[in-house]
């Protein structure tokens, strides 16, 4: 599969699962162990103005197919927040 198509799926698999609306895909990757890793940002709750938007930075595990293995929520983080680490 390409790096597009495991985006896709990963968005898709993990909106399936939270019903959150995924927002951006940070990060594609090949895990050395065979599979990909996909890190999105996701809605977890809308707010007005769209900078106080709650994201929940997400990592999910696919394998080499595009099922989905597994996912984390890493952090959550306002919209507006740029803070780099």
């Amino acid at each position: 599969m390409e790096l597009k198509q495991i985006a896709e799926r990963a968005k898709e698999e993990l909106t399936n699962l939270t019903g959150l609306k995924p927002s951006t895909v940070i990060e594609v990757s090949k895990r050395e162990e065979g599979g990909w890793r996909v890190s999105l940002e996701m809605i977890e709750r809308k707010a007005i103005p769209e900078v106080m938007d709650i994201m929940g930075i997400y990592e999910s595990w696919l394998d080499e197919d595009g099922n989905l293995l597994g996912f984390e929520r890493k952090k959550l983080r306002k919209r507006g927040d740029t803070e780099e680490e």
